[in-house]
């Protein structure tokens, strides 16, 4: 886990990346999964279907993980935005220690999903 103190437009900065992010997955998840209704038209054999049925339940588990921190980022950032309307004095020397559990599910949901990735790469070199 990385402990780090970071002022407040630092965790700014990297919620918006990890709102980009989390949008770019998104948009890699909607085209893998036209790609593998292509491969399920095409093959019907039992072993094509259960891998069908794997990588559509992988997508839909990351795809409910990218809500959770999507989700979870958002809030956070509203706190971080309503900090300075109730702690006004000094901010500028302030900083904050929260962010490091969320960084590392985000380094984690990236690695996941990477291995996804390329695992469905390698399937998808199989069956096209």
């Amino acid at each position: 886990m990385r402990i780090q103190r970071t002022h407040i437009n630092d965790l700014h900065f990297e919620h918006q990346m990890w709102l980009s992010e989390t949008a770019f997955y998104g948009d890699q998840l909607t085209i893998f999964q036209k790609r593998l209704d292509e491969i399920a038209k095409r093959n019907n054999g039992l072993e094509v279907s259960k891998a069908i049925d794997h990588f559509q339940n992988q997508f839909i588990i990351q795809k409910e993980q990218m809500d959770i921190i999507d989700h979870e980022v958002r809030v956070h950032e509203q706190w971080l935005s309503n900090f300075p309307k109730e702690h006004s004095v000094a901010l500028e020397h302030r900083f904050f220690g929260e962010h490091s559990e969320m960084y590392d599910r985000m380094e984690t949901f990236k690695r996941l999903f990477n291995e996804l990735k390329t695992e469905f790469y390698e399937f998808m070199e199989k069956k096209m």
